[in-house]
């Protein structure tokens, strides 16, 4: 699957997003090993602090699901400027990671970045770390 259709069903997913305190829209899509693609949005909740991230919801679902390598992610948020990932994000993206994943932070079909982990999360902390 191609850059531009990551994001466009990216863009697509952050029409789903439930904001109402924030007002500010984020739509993610991955891709898995197998070329699986799984899409979210960031859906807030009255506490804030149960509120979960455009990323982690594709994640999840696709962990859900049984997929657990990531080859490729975007991320696409204000079409103004490049919405990167929150630093809890970041670490749920290394956990399921490819070695070589992409991060693509996207305006729009056209307008976007990518990254490696080592640039978005440079010393993360892994499984390695625990002795695993």
């Amino acid at each position: 699957m191609e850059v531009k259709e990551l994001i466009i069903q990216a863009i697509k997913a952050k029409e789903n997003a439930y904001v109402p305190y924030s007002n500010f829209k984020v739509g993610s899509a991955i891709l898995t090993e197998d070329g699986t693609m799984y899409t979210g949005c960031n859906i807030e909740n009255a506490s804030l602090g149960a509120t979960n991230c455009a990323e982690r919801t594709a994640i999840f679902k696709a962990v859900s699901e049984g997929h657990k390598v990531i080859k490729a992610i975007v991320i696409v948020g204000n079409v103004n400027s490049h919405t990167f990932p929150c630093g809890i994000c970041r670490q749920v993206i290394n956990e399921f990671a490819a070695e070589d994943i992409k991060i693509i932070v996207a305006k729009n079909e056209s307008e976007y970045l990518v990254k490696t982990m080592e640039e978005i999360l440079p010393g993360a902390f892994s499984k390695e770390d625990l002795g695993k």
